[in-house]
This record gives C-alpha cells, structure tokens and sequence, in this order.
C-alpha cells in the first residue's frame, strides 16, 4: 500500500479521553504495520489554556472554540486534494468535522449513539442532557449521519443508529467490532497475589471478591450491585471492588444503610497490570449496565480467565457470546443468583472455555483489516 496516507482525527487533549486515546493509537500502529502512512491530527489547544478544566463552566466553551471553530478551519486549511489520503475521524461526537474533510474520503467510527438518544428523549439511553446537551447532540447527529462511510463498534449501536436515520442504512455503514485496547491475560495465583500485595490489598487476597470496572453513571447501574450482595445475607459474605471512579456521596449512602460500607475497597482507576491482577483475583467479574455501545470490560474479564455475570441487555450478549452469565440489570436477586452458581463453580470451566474462545473474535488484526477495506 505504498504511496498511501491516513490522517487520523483524534479528540481534545485537555478533555482527557483516555480510551478514545488508546483506540486512536490501536489504529495508528495497526496501520502503520500495514506499511501505510499515519498520522494524528489532535484540535490545537489555545483558548483552553486559559482554563483549568475544559470539561465544565466556562472552561467548556473555552475548548468548544478550539475544537469547533479554530480546528474546523485549520481542517480546511490542511486538508489534502490527493486522492491517496483517506481522513478517519475516531470518535463519532467529533462529527462535526465531517463538513470541513473532503466527501468521498472520509470515514468515522461510531462507538455509541447514547448521548444522541439521551439528548432525543430515550429514557433508555440513560444518558440525560443540560439544554445545551440537547443542542450540541443534534448538531452531532446531524453530521454523522451525513457521512457515507461509519465503522460501528456493534451490531445493536448500528441498528440504533439507522434507527435515528429513519431505518435507513446507507451502504457505507458497517460493524467493525473493536478489539482489544490493552493486553490482557490470565495470571497463576502467584502473580496476581504478588501484584495486589504490592498495592497494599491483601484483603483481596484473604477474602473471595467481586470487581466492577466503571464509574457512578446511573447507566453503569452500581446501585444493583450493591443491592445483589445484600440480598444475598449470610449465603455470600464477600467483598465487592469498584475501580474507576470511587462511589459518589449517593452510593456511599446506600451501602452505609445496607451494612456494606466495610466490605467496599475502592481503587482509583488502577493502572493496567494493576487491573488485570484484581480480574484475575475476583470470583466473578459483575457487569450490570443499563446501556452501552460495545462493552469492552466484558472481553477483557473473559480474557483473564474471569466468570463474567452482565447485563442481559444488547450489546453485551452480542459482545460476551456464550461465556458469560446474563441477567436481568433490573433484578438483583437473578444476579444473587448467578453469583452463587459462580462461587460454587457449576458450570464454571465450560463457560470460562467459551469466555476464552470468544476473545478470539475479537482480534486486534482483524479489526485493522476491516478498517481498511472500509476506509480504502
């Protein structure tokens, strides 16, 4: 593929989108391996220095005129008339700079249309949205919807997505399922032992535990969890871990009146060999979201070897294939359940098997190749 070039538009540094990051650069070394020329063009930081934060308050706007005025015309500026450049916006709520890339060369991935639906009114969607939230979600929609060419993360993201296109789905539009951001992989005892000792979590060690990667989202749907471990009494006294965001106020309340409130280890988004140890250490990996758009922690427990109990909703079936437990995300005891089958290892070699060999589909080489028939 001599002579070819992608630019790959990846997100606002100061917004600190760490996984949309890691995907930018997932492509950027698989296209690269494919001997084709890559390079990332990130919205040039200006008026969001003069903000601590960019996320909220006047900082926010700061850093909407960086990305949607100043990048949107060094866009045009930069832009290239040759034909062997091909431009791939990563994250679909950069859709706004489909306009300013030239038609015909241009593709986008889209990873969910949640805060679009959430912005519409589908309460489903779990994804409220301020005013203006409403505004800027239909302007995204309204863009990425005029692009030919969109690489979604899931079969159930596409089909909501053509769903907001009045059930049209233009023959541009495809699932490229990811694959994995980060190695992860099954650890001997030993390992994983040593990992969290070093971190000072020997009670993870000496107690048999749950872990749930995520944040206090209501889509992430933690107060289910909460409510499992205490439905189930004296037949399940072990630990529950939350990494990623530490509980809100809201939550530290709700296990303080379920008498949970020391069995909770909370660990701040713990760096990657970290997380794979307290994986590999849980009984089961417990995943009860409301809404998604893939569902990566899924395939990643499957990968460590990990039972996984999830949400019954799409796309994690379509994502987690028969290894993992499903339930219902609004019935704890269906989930009190599945964690005591789990706990009593019935059934648990079969379906840590089929956890192992669904990973395989998704496969990081794979994805890249279907990346470029698209965006070739």
């Amino acid at each position: 593929m001599d002579n070819l070039k992608i630019i790959l538009i990846g997100n606002y540094k100061p917004d600190g989108q760490e996984s949309m990051e890691r995907f930018t650069q997932m492509l950027k070394s698989g296209f690269e391996e494919a001997n084709i020329t890559v390079d990332i063009w990130y919205p040039t930081v200006f008026f969001g220095k003069l903000s601590n934060s960019t996320l909220s308050g006047f900082g926010k706007w700061l850093g909407y005129l960086d990305k949607w005025l100043i990048f949107s015309l060094l866009l045009r500026l930069k832009r290239s008339s040759n034909k062997n450049v091909r431009y791939h916006i990563c994250d679909h709520s950069n859709a706004a700079y489909i306009p300013h890339l030239p038609k015909g060369r241009t593709s986008i991935t889209c990873h969910d249309v949640l805060a679009i639906r959430g912005a519409l009114g589908f309460k489903d969607a779990y994804c409220p949205a301020s005013s203006t939230g409403v505004i800027l979600q239909k302007w995204i929609l309204k863009n990425l919807l005029s692009a030919d060419k969109i690489a979604a993360v899931s079969q159930f993201t596409l089909n909501q997505l053509t769903e907001l296109n009045k059930g049209v789905k233009k023959p541009g539009w495809t699932v490229i399922h990811n694959g994995f951001n980060a190695g992860f992989k099954k650890l001997e005892s030993n390992e994983w032992h040593k990992i969290l000792k070093d971190n000072a979590q020997e009670s993870l060690i000496n107690n048999p535990y749950i872990v749930h990667v995520g944040s206090n989202l209501q889509r992430k749907n933690r107060k289910m969890l909460l409510n499992m471990v205490a439905s189930l009494g004296e037949q399940w006294k072990g630990l529950v871990c939350f990494t990623g965001q530490p509980m809100n106020a809201e939550l530290q309340q709700q296990a303080l009146q379920l008498g949970l409130k020391d069995r909770i280890i909370e660990i701040k988004k713990p760096p990657h060999l970290y997380l794979e140890a307290l994986i590999n250490g849980a009984r089961a990996f417990v995943f009860p979201s409301f809404s998604e758009g893939f569902g990566w922690p899924v395939i990643e427990a499957q990968a460590c070897g990990t039972p996984v109990i999830a949400s019954n909703l799409e796309p994690m079936p379509e994502v987690g294939g028969n290894g993992a437990i499903y339930a219902d995300p609004y019935d704890p005891a269906a989930y009190a359940k599945a964690l005591l089958l789990v706990d009593n290892k019935q059934g648990i070699d079969e379906l840590l098997q089929n956890g192992y060999e669904n990973t395989k589909r998704f496969n990081t080489d794979l994805m890249n190749k279907k990346y470029l028939e698209l965006i070739f």
